[in-house]
């Protein structure tokens, strides 16, 4: 696993030890950066990563010209990962990791909180994509699953594609889509 493009490219990332974490592959990673490009989503965005895993998703939007990441993750070792991914690729001052239960954390947000983009990507046994999003303040999400989220009202899919067994959804708010579809 490696950061893609942009200031840390070619940098390599370490996942956390076991089989908990299922970090997103260099492949799909590219053609989701690619898509947020041509969206002009990424330079200067404010980022959440939840579920962050290895934190490969939020790396590579720093890398990409993101202005801040926030990575989730209620594990440990994951934190730690995401720490030494930072580290190793010069990011970590446009960084901040919490700890915890992604709707847990959602929930403690400050009012007025907004992301412009956040990347969700669970466990694929994960069923509770409608309290998720519901509670999510982004413009833009990125879902990663082994299926297709039917998103709970107020938003909807703009774009999704499926890589091999991955499906990956972008999803707005209703009232800010106007996606390319696709």
């Amino acid at each position: 696993m490696r950061v893609v493009a942009g200031t840390a490219r070619g940098r390599p990332l370490v996942a956390p030890p076991g089989d908990r974490t299922r970090p997103t592959s260099d492949r799909v990673r590219e053609a989701v950066f690619n898509a947020l490009w041509s969206r002009g989503a990424l330079d200067g965005a404010t980022v959440v990563d939840l579920f962050a895993g290895s934190g490969a998703l939020g790396v590579e939007a720093l890398s990409r010209g993101a202005a801040h990441a926030t990575f989730v993750d209620d594990n440990r070792e994951a934190r730690r990962a995401v720490q030494r991914n930072l580290e190793a690729c010069g990011l970590g001052d446009r960084a901040t990791i919490a700890s915890g239960r992604v709707e847990r954390w959602l929930a403690a947000l400050p009012a007025g909180t907004r992301f412009d983009l956040a990347f969700c990507d669970p466990p694929y046994a994960f069923t509770g994509w409608g309290g998720l999003l519901s509670a999510l303040p982004a413009d833009l999400v990125v879902v990663e699953s082994d299926r297709s989220v039917d998103p709970p009202p107020g938003w909807e899919v703009v774009r999704d594609s499926r890589y091999g067994g991955t499906w990956v959804g972008f999803l707005t708010p209703a009232s800010r889509a106007g996606g390319d579809g696709d």
